[in-house]
């Protein structure tokens, strides 16, 4: 990974939103086992800053196929979407999303839209958190790292929770236990996980990459635990700047991870629309 120096003022909190979360995603991609590599059909490249992620057998219909992390230290422009494009066909990937922060998208983007055809179809919210102490926090849970033994177990309802198929999914999310840089944890109900959250530090970045409770086991503060948790492991590990992302509200729904990041401390820095490119019309 390259090492890239921060800006400074708002600038500098794009950067480290968006480089953060590039690198989680690179790494969640490229630490796959080879086997579950060349099933997913998995390849990971570095372009104009930024990661372009193709898994050209995604079961969960275009999540992992993933271009992000532009706009800091090289602009956005109709070249670089092309290349980007142009990766997403070479490895047989027919859907992808490109995820670009609204400070980074050039004058010309609409065109660029129309020219490539990127569509606009939802947003997620961009967070930031300082360092600072979390919130006190408890469960009847059992909450701890997880552990080479326990790792399937874990991906499977990390997974599960999520709403994702199985699968070849599992191994790939197991294999950050030997990734460096992840920090999962587990929430157990007895002997059986029920909830899962994980942690990625880069520099001194610290990524909220994920949390999700199995729904017979949900109201028991597990989530709450573990943010209380990733706080203080960032902290551990000199984090200087906590960032997460989590889908937008529209009108009438409510979105959960949005309130909790909001109660530990988290502050919304943007919204960054998710524009999809189909490799043939709909």
């Amino acid at each position: 990974m390259t090492v890239v120096e921060t800006p400074s003022g708002a600038a500098g909190e794009m950067a480290d939103a968006e480089l953060a979360e590039a690198e989680v995603m690179y790494a969640f991609e490229s630490g796959a086992p080879d086997t579950t590599r060349d099933a997913l059909g998995i390849a990971t490249t570095r372009l104009g800053g930024g990661v372009v992620l193709s898994m050209r057998n995604d079961p969960a219909g275009g999540y992992w196929n993933k271009a992000l992390g532009f706009g800091v230290t090289e602009p956005v422009t109709r070249e670089l979407v092309g290349d980007v494009l142009d990766f997403y066909r070479a490895n047989g990937s027919t859907v992808a999303c490109l995820q670009v922060a609204p400070a980074a998208l050039p004058p010309d983007w609409s065109d660029i839209c129309i020219e490539l055809g990127l569509e606009d179809r939802s947003a997620w919210v961009k967070l930031v958190r300082d360092a600072s102490p979390a919130p006190q926090a408890s469960t009847d849970l059992r909450v701890g790292p997880v552990t080479e033994e326990s790792a399937l177990e874990w991906a499977t309802v990390f997974c599960t929770a999520f709403g994702m198929p199985l699968g070849h999914l599992v191994p790939m999310v197991a294999a950050v236990v030997h990734t460096p840089g992840f920090h999962p944890l587990a929430a157990w109900d007895g002997d059986r996980v029920v909830a899962g959250a994980n942690l990625y530090l880069t520099g001194d970045r610290a990524s909220f990459c994920g949390a999700a409770t199995l729904e017979q086991a949900r109201g028991r503060g597990a989530q709450s635990v573990f943010f209380r948790d990733r706080v203080e492991l960032a902290r551990l590990h000199a984090a200087r700047v906590l960032v997460a992302e989590t889908y937008t509200e529209d009108e009438g729904e409510h979105n959960p991870s949005l309130h909790n990041m909001h109660r530990i401390g988290f502050r919304d820095l943007y919204v960054r629309h998710n524009w999809v490119w189909h490799a043939t019309p709909r």
